[in-house]
């Protein structure tokens, strides 16, 4: 069983190494060996080309910023709600289940434009932060979470004269920390991939995300003319390569995050086992 489960590892993991090696090696490698082990004549060409241009920069401090900002606001509501709706309240099933009940219907497309026109937020960086602040399931999550706790520890801080936000922040969130950095971190990717409201809403080239600007990269990956600097360079753009270089650069921050994180993922793991 480890023996198929190491080969199908490997077999998951070599799209990706395909796509690095891809990333690195000119069209004529490319042409010669399109199954390859290894990149035998290693080049950046093709990352040249797509930092050349320099709305990449904008677009990677634009994504960063709703990366950061975004995570907090998420968080910060997730979590309070959840602990909100982890109490006992008059009202609560009635009010969680119109929350739940976002989950499988919205007010549509048109009607959620009109709101973010009318909220002055068209061309603004903060339509593509505001809009989204709580994930459903994620809240459902969290608060059943809270709601395994021993009640004694709130009982307890109670009884010594702590409030609420005493009792979340310093009892409620320490023993979650597990779970809130994984869902911290699905916040993030999802802020990282943020492009749909970015498509919608934005239309100044300095105020689009990196999945944008990629996107516009990649669409004119196979038209791409050799600019006066490349010619000078002796680089010739390589479609298929510079397509490959956009997908490393939009992962590779969440590929150096992970690892840092992966200790929460096993501790949420064993927590959940026992």
């Amino acid at each position: 069983r480890q023996r198929q489960m190491c080969i199908r590892d490997r077999i998951i993991l070599y799209p990706f190494y395909n796509s690095i090696c891809v990333s690195l090696v000119s069209q004529a490698d490319y042409i010669k060996t399109r199954f390859m082990l290894y990149p035998k004549n290693i080049t950046l060409e093709s990352y040249f080309i797509v930092f050349e241009n320099g709305s990449i920069f904008d677009g990677m401090k634009v994504t960063v910023f709703i990366t950061l900002v975004g995570v907090v606001y998420n968080m910060l509501l997730t979590v309070s709600l959840a602990y909100g709706f982890s109490k006992q309240f008059p009202g609560r099933k009635f009010f969680l289940s119109m929350i739940v009940f976002t989950m499988y219907f919205s007010g549509g497309l048109i009607p959620f434009y009109l709101l973010i026109k009318d909220l002055n937020l068209i061309d603004n960086v903060f339509s593509m932060i505001l809009p989204t602040g709580v994930s459903i399931m994620y809240m459902t999550v969290i608060r059943q979470n809270f709601e395994s706790l021993p009640a004694e520890l709130e009982e307890s801080a109670r009884m010594d004269g702590a409030n609420d936000l005493t009792i979340l922040f310093k009892i409620l969130l320490p023993l979650s920390v597990p779970i809130l950095v994984t869902f911290a971190l699905y916040y993030g990717v999802e802020r990282w991939n943020e492009w749909y409201n970015g498509l919608l809403y934005i239309k100044s080239a300095t105020k689009m995300p990196l999945q944008l600007v990629l996107r516009q990269i990649v669409q004119n990956s196979q038209t791409i003319q050799a600019s006066e600097s490349m010619q000078d360079a002796g680089i010739k753009p390589f479609g298929d390569g510079i397509k490959m270089a956009t997908v490393i650069v939009t992962m590779f921050p969440v590929m150096v995050l992970y690892p840092f994180m992966q200790k929460y993922f096993v501790c949420l793991l064993y927590t959940s086992d026992a």
